[in-house]
């Protein structure tokens, strides 16, 4: 797909510069512009096209929320702001996330895979999905069609693909809302697979090539289900 066109709009100098460092190391964000305010921004989006907001609520003149309402076509938005009493009110315009400041960079990643769904949706089937994590200092891409599984690990998930293993600074739950619901199978609270690379099944074990992983006890019978109605086994 092509890049994603944004707008920064943001009376904070700091907090621009620290969105711009973070978007300029995300390779399917392209940044038009960084504004002060909505005025600025609704200048900039008149000489413009611009596919998502990063806005602030609480600005002078105009708060983010009311900007947007002023707006009778508005691009995808992620909200950053430092005031989390927000967080219900942005549910009227169906954003694409919320992020409170302090923004770490694994948060905006996060949030900015979400936003890459959202615009790759149209186009999935014919080109293969992927997202970014961070694996220590390196952005590492990661194609969805190649990922065995992912384990949690406090804090932490690692993703095990064809190739290789990712240690990230994410808990599982937020892993899987980054990714489409269909291409993992959570057959425990710490463990999800993909239905299409298991190899056999023992029990409550799964052998996906040199992997293997637990099904919980809790869960087998929907998890069972699921694998049958996808066909693994044949008759």
């Amino acid at each position: 797909m092509n890049k994603i066109n944004c707008l920064i709009v943001e009376d904070e100098a700091l907090a621009r510069e620290g969105l711009e460092k973070y978007i300029n190391q995300i390779d399917f964000l392209n940044l038009k512009g960084s504004c002060k305010n909505a005025v600025e921004a609704q200048n900039f989006l008149n000489e413009h096209k611009i596919d998502l907001f990063f806005l602030d609520i609480e600005m002078p003149k105009l708060k983010g929320t009311d900007f947007l309402r002023t707006l009778k076509h508005s691009p995808n938005v992620i909200f950053t702001t430092a005031y989390s009493q927000y967080a219900l009110e942005s549910f009227e315009f169906d954003v694409i996330d919320y992020l409170v400041k302090p923004i770490t960079f694994e948060r905006f990643l996060q949030a900015t895979n979400k936003a890459f769904r959202v615009f790759n949706k149209s186009s999935e089937t014919n080109n293969p999905s992927y997202f970014f994590v961070k694996d220590g200092t390196k952005l590492v891409k990661i194609f969805t069609k190649d990922i065995i599984l992912v384990e949690s690990a406090q804090n932490y998930v690692n993703i095990v693909t064809d190739s290789s293993k990712h240690l990230v600074l994410m808990p599982l739950k937020s892993f899987l809302e980054q990714i489409p619901e269909d291409e993992l199978l959570l057959i425990s609270r710490g463990c999800a697979v993909k239905v299409s690379k298991i190899d056999s099944i023992e029990g409550n074990q799964l052998t996906l090539g040199e992997h293997k992983a637990q099904i919980s006890r809790r869960m087998k019978e929907d998890v069972m289900e699921i694998i049958v109605n996808n066909n693994l086994f044949k008759k």
